[in-house]
Order: C-alpha cells, then structure tokens, then sequence
C-alpha cells in the first residue's frame, strides 16, 4: 500500500511491512462484542485479550499499517525504517508469553554493548579521540569509565545495583491497575474488599524497597543531576547517564523529577535480561504484527483504513459502539480507544456526554514533546573518528545508542534552553540507532536505515509559526552537520531522509503534541494520576468506554500493560453487567 510523505523538500513513494487485511466496509460486522480505535500495540493486545476472554472484538486502525508508532515503513525503496518507536525493551513478559509472540513471528536481536558516546575532542599522541562504551561486561564498563575516572570506575558498579533495586521495586505496579482509592474510602462491603486487593501491588512495591524507599522517593522527584553529582564526577559518563533522563521529555536533567525518565528507562526487560533493549528484525512492526497475529489467531477482526469519526453514545449516556468517517455505523457492548486522552475526549466522544469540568481537565493535560525524528538512508556506515573501523565493517558500538553532543550536561540543558525560547536547539542531542547492523532485512546489502532521535525542537517556533519544509530541511541539515563532526563522510552518505517535527508525529501518528509516550511522564501524571485521577482505572465518564493506550497508566513505553489492564477492566465490568 503506498502513501507520500514529505522528505526534506521532495516526495517519496512509500510502502509499509506488515499490512493487515485493507478491508472494504463490508468486511466489517455492524455489531461486535467490544471495538477497539487504533491499532498500535496496546489496542491490539487488549484485543487479544478480549477475543482470548470470549469477546468478539474488531480493531479500526484509520492508517494503511498497524501498529501506532510501533510500525515498519519502507520509506526509501529498499529500506526498511521503524518509522516512529525504534527499540523494544519494556513489553511485558506475561504478555510476551500469554500471546506467544516468538510463535506468531517476533525475532529480537539483542544488543551487547547497548551505549556509545564518542567524544568531540583532538586525540592525544596520535591516538583517536576518546568514547564511552558500555555493556553488559562490568569490567569492560570500569575500564572505559576509567578513561575518564578512576573513582567513578569504582563506583559504577554500586551504581547500577542501586539503580536495579528501585526499578525492580516497580514491576508489581506496572502490571496493575493504580489502587482503587473511591473504593477503599466508600461504598458497599464488596467494593471496599475489591479495592483492598487493589492496593497489594502497592503494598509489595513497598516491601521489595524497603529501606530503599527515601531512595525511590528521591529519584522521581529530584533533578537527575542531584543525584548523579552525588555519585559521578566525570561529564562524559553523567552526560550519558543523563540522556535517559530526559528522553522523549521536555524537561531537562537539572528539572526535578527527570530522575523518574531515567528509572523508567530501566526498568525493561527482553528475553530475561533486565534492563536490555533491542531490535525487532524488520523493524518494530514485527511486534505490532506478531500481536496482530496472536488476537487473529483468536478470531479478532483486525481492519486498516477504518477511520473512526465518533464513538456513538446511547440516550443513558453508555458507549454503543462507534461510526466510521462515511457514516458506518458499528455497534458494540464495549468500546476501547487507544488514541491520545485528548482525541478520545476532544475529537471523539460527543461534547455533550461529557461534563464543562471534565473537558476542561482535559484540555489541561501536559503533551509538550521535544523530539524530531528523522530517518535516514545511507549508502555506507558511518565511520566515527573515536572508533574507526576499516572496510566499512561494523564494530561493536555500531549496534549500540549512539549519543551524540553528549559530551557534558551543559551541553544538554543549553539544547533545552533553545527549545524553550521557542527554537530548535543549535547543538542538539543525537541518539542514533542502526538497526540494520545486526538486522539484514532493513537495508540492501553495504547500505543501513540510521535512525535519529533528536532533541530538543519546539511544537511551534518563535511566534508561534508553524514548521515550514524549509525549517525542516534547515534542522535535518543542522543534525547532520554535527554528525559529520563525529563521522566525516556522513552526510555523502545519504540517499533520503524522512523527517517528522512534533507536528508531523501528530499529524501521521495521532500523537498529541507529537509526545510519544501519549502525555509526559512527570509526577503529576503517573500512577493515580494517569491521565487524571478521575480516569487511573482506564474507565471513562462514559459507561462502555475505556482508554488502553499509553495515556493510561503505567505510560508510555510499557508495551502492552495499559491494553492489558483495560481487557481486564472492561471484560470485569461486563460480567458484573
């Protein structure tokens, strides 16, 4: 299926990996047990779920590919691009297990080192310029921090352990609905006990901290940095620590609560090993489409070209189902929206189901994003001058994340200040990704898809004025400018590039603000508060309606757990009746 996007300032043909069914409006039911809007990988897999539990259940994806942002499209013939999300760590394994997703196609390449940050520096007696390389191997780890300090070297170690305590502390919560705090302070004897059992996984987070809970405390309320100094003095390794701090937020490492992203970023896991991060072959569509085939294989309707207009809302004020862009109407015990809280509430839920207060709180929701993605096509590897490797071939810090303009943390917050005056900043955060190092199926054979993962741009420019292609063009070409400074040849190298400004991931994705993890993951909107405290348990003000995507808690990132607990909740909801 082809569609056009805009590359810089010409337009490229583009097909998609993984298309389900382009169905025609006869090939969708008038009535279902359960719809789902969206097909990005939360709402597939509360689809599974549903089907799993007896539920027939049909997914509507407007777009010509599932997936959300976790999709594969091949933009630049040949290349094969994760166009949106580019690394897979924190699918849940239950879910990973429950919808056999090796079995339905999902092949991981693991990554082992998972960090560069090479240096912008002259290198000394002839030898190159310095990099941080880091990995699984703790010894490797202390002799590359040593490069920079002993005494970090030493401490490193003590570091990580610290830092696993506090997000292991957390998986009982990101597999659970947040308490149910109505219940436990009103309501009849059953509710109080239901809401009781809520709050075990509360309780055992508690426990496994233990004496670590001032620590969790601290670290998702302080800036990263109070922390950081407190452990490390040298700018490469605190720089590159950092950046997981700030990644996909717009907040910087000296603003409280960056601690919490970094945590966050942590906490995943893939095949058993904690914290790791790696590529799906093919991109990450392959995820969307093993899912897709699990709750196919269960006898969900999946559908792409489905364009929702609105969820249709009975006379008592309950969800029936929803109707299509053309007038389609489809009906249903239960509806379950994976778009942003501001879509499904805003754009589409009738005004008049909903409350003026509620709207409002709505409208007050945080989705400010910093990041422009672009993705790139180059006829050969980039060659780094703190790591060269001859032949083109590639070495161990090419299957990494990259990061580049991260060699201090001034560094970083004066790339923030530019995006808050209004400005894309002038020496901006680079993490780049080559998947197609270890994933031939991306690229023809001697070229790779570089993904790039820049921060910090602004929404709207100084003025509020909106991007232009030439603004576009002006930061991609900022963007690599800079990398060529790292690894001279870069910008020869390229064949295309796709770049997406926080409007243009609103505008493809359906993600607000262009903020990837559908709402910024500060304090004020994590756990009972996700996305509002009136709407922590997935359930909305109207009756049948239900949110399952990243907007929920436990946010973005945590692949599957909001479509999970939305199953659960409204498979519980429909048994009470």
């Amino acid at each position: 299926m082809a569609a056009t996007v805009w590359t810089g300032r010409t337009r490229q043909a583009v097909t998609t990996l993984g298309t389900v069914t382009r169905a025609s409006h006869s090939a969708v039911k008038s009535h279902y047990d359960a719809v789902i809007i969206g097909g990005g990988h939360n709402g597939l897999v509360a689809a599974a779920y549903l089907q799993k539990g007896g539920l027939k259940t049909a997914v509507l994806e407007r777009r010509h590919v599932l997936g959300g942002a976790a999709v594969s499209e091949e933009i630049i013939p040949g290349f094969h691009f994760s166009r949106c999300s580019y690394l897979l760590s924190l699918l849940r394994p239950h879910i990973f297990r429950d919808l056999e997703l090796k079995k339905h196609g999902l092949k991981l390449y693991m990554r082992d080192p998972h960090a560069f940050t090479p240096m912008l520096e002259e290198g000394v007696g002839g030898l190159p310029p310095r990099s941080l390389l880091l990995g699984s191997d703790l010894a490797m780890n202390q002799r590359e921090i040593g490069k920079f300090s002993e005494t970090d070297a030493k401490s490193y170690p003590e570091f990580i352990t610290h830092l696993d305590k506090l997000a292991v502390a957390i998986h009982p919560l990101l597999d659970s609905p947040p308490v149910d705090i109505a219940g436990l302070t009103g309501g009849a004897l059953r509710r109080r006990m239901a809401a009781l059992r809520s709050a075990l996984p509360l309780v055992q987070c508690g426990l496994k901290l233990g004496k670590n809970i001032p620590d969790f405390y601290e670290i998702i309320t302080a800036p990263i940095m109070k922390i950081l100094n407190r452990w490390f003095e040298s700018e490469p390794l605190k720089a590159t620590l950092a950046t997981d701090a700030v990644i996909g937020a717009m907040t910087s490492p000296n603003s409280p609560g960056s601690g919490y992203v970094l945590l966050h970023h942590v906490m995943g896991e893939l095949e058993k090993e904690k914290g790791a991060w790696g590529y799906v072959e093919g991109g990450m569509g392959g995820v969307s489409k093993a899912i897709a085939s699990s709750a196919r294989s269960h006898g969900a309707d999946i559908f792409t070209e489905q364009d929702v207009h609105q969820v249709l809302v009975g006379s008592d004020g309950s969800a029936k189902g929803v109707v299509l862009k053309d007038g389609t109407e489809i009906y249903s015990r239960v509806v379950l929206s994976n778009a942003t809280p501001y879509v499904t509430f805003k754009t589409l839920t009738p005004q008049s189901a909903l409350s003026p207060a509620f709207i409002k709180a709505v409208d007050q929701i945080d989705y400010t994003s910093p990041v422009t993605k672009i993705n790139v096509a180059v006829d050969k590897l980039p060659n780094f001058l703190a790591a060269p490797t001859p032949d083109g071939k590639p070495g161990p810090h090419h299957q990494c994340s990259i990061h580049l303009n991260c060699e201090s943390v001034g560094v970083l917050q004066t790339a923030y200040e530019d995006c808050k005056e209004g400005r894309p900043s002038s020496r901006p955060m680079i993490e780049m990704t080559i998947p197609s190092v270890l994933d031939p199926t991306l690229a023809p054979p001697g070229s790779h898809v570089v993904l790039l993962f820049t921060q910090f741009t602004p929404y709207s420019l100084v003025g509020g004025r909106a991007w232009t292609d030439q603004d576009r063009e002006a930061f991609a070409d900022s963007v690599f400018s800079w990398i060529e400074q790292y690894a001279p040849g870069f910008k020869s190298s390229i064949i295309g590039k796709d770049v997406l400004t926080p409007p243009d991931l609103e505008r493809i994705f359906g993600l607000t603000g262009g903020n990837i993890f559908h709402g910024a993951m500060s304090l004020d909107q994590l756990y009972l508060a996700r996305p509002l405290p009136s709407l922590s348990d997935y359930r909305s003000p109207i009756k049948g309606l239900y949110l399952c995507g990243s907007g929920s808690h436990p946010g973005g990132g945590v692949m599957g757990s909001p479509g999970w607990n939305a199953a659960l909740a409204a498979m519980a909801d429909l048994k009470r009746g």
